[in-house]
């Protein structure tokens, strides 16, 4: 599975799209951005729906506007990003190593709480896990 880094403005426009609870349109994304940068319309629209191309946000026309909203959440965007520096880092136990030499002690703990949350449920892939799969892959 290949994941691709999102550019300046794509992940400007993620971060938009992730800290709402509902779908969005090309209007309400760049109404916020235009308060922090001079920026048109036609950039944002563009941008949107290259993202929407890269299975990043998924759309539905509603009346004359497209209303957005992503296809994965923030953490399984950035698990996904994770998970390609382990396999593409060189060896994936140095790689880790050297990861968990870097964190704090609440993200220690938080590792381990989410190794003991992994090693107690069964493994069954979810549908997340499949979606995950196949909206990141270029």
């Amino acid at each position: 599975m290949r994941v691709r880094r999102f550019g300046e403005l794509e992940a400007v426009i993620m971060d938009r799209v992730w800290d709402r609870d509902e779908p969005t349109t090309v209007r309400g994304i760049l109404d916020e951005i235009v308060a922090e940068r001079e920026i048109a319309y036609t950039t944002v629209m563009s941008t949107m729906d290259n993202l929407h191309r890269k299975g990043c946000l998924e759309r539905e026309r509603i009346g004359k506007a497209y209303w957005y909203q992503p296809t994965l959440t923030r953490e399984q965007y950035s698990a996904a990003l994770m998970r390609e520096a382990l396999q593409g880092g060189g060896r994936p136990d140095l790689v880790l190593a050297y990861f968990v030499e870097q964190i704090d002690a609440d993200e220690s703990a938080g590792l381990r709480a989410a190794l003991r949350l992994r090693r107690e449920q069964p493994k069954v892939r979810s549908a997340e896990s499949l979606t995950l799969r196949t909206t990141v892959a270029e």
